[in-house]
């Protein structure tokens, strides 16, 4: 039996879903890192940043930590709707294009953040990813109720 190299439509969007926990996971990797190391550095007792409050007081680099919360806030809506659309097997064919366009935004988001962190840089990002998970849901819901 052929075996096509290209994914399916469904695997795609798995495929999607995972590249996001990736980035999840590789920014939260670089959390770690930057925070045990300027802990270690500027001799921050663990306790002295149990709470936000503390850690944005006494932390001063949070790039790596932001962007982690960013990847766990907008993205919620990208995953449901990747969930919704393979659960009731419903995938128009613009969606996995369009879920893979949302990951590259927030790929670039996040090294945006993570590096040199232009705020009207990651802003404009940030809106072109935001406008296209909206754009996504809309359509998806106008496709349901045209199928």
């Amino acid at each position: 039996e052929d075996r096509s190299a290209a994914l399916n439509p469904t695997q795609s969007l798995i495929a999607a879903c995972a590249a996001m926990v990736l980035l999840t996971g590789l920014v939260g990797l670089k959390m770690l890192q930057a925070r045990v190391a300027e802990m270690r550095r500027r001799r921050i007792h663990p306790q002295a940043v149990a709470l936000s409050a503390q850690r944005a007081q006494r932390l001063e680099d949070t790039r790596a930590s932001d962007n982690y919360n960013n990847l766990l806030e907008l993205p919620v809506l990208f995953y449901v709707l990747c969930l919704a659309a393979i659960a009731i097997q419903h995938i128009p064919g613009w969606l996995p294009a369009f879920a893979w366009l949302f990951v590259g935004t927030r790929v670039l988001h996040s090294v945006i953040q993570c590096t040199y962190n232009k705020v009207m840089h990651r802003f404009y990002v940030f809106l072109a990813g935001f406008f296209l998970v909206a754009a996504l849901w809309l359509a998806f819901v106008v496709s349901i109720f045209a199928a």
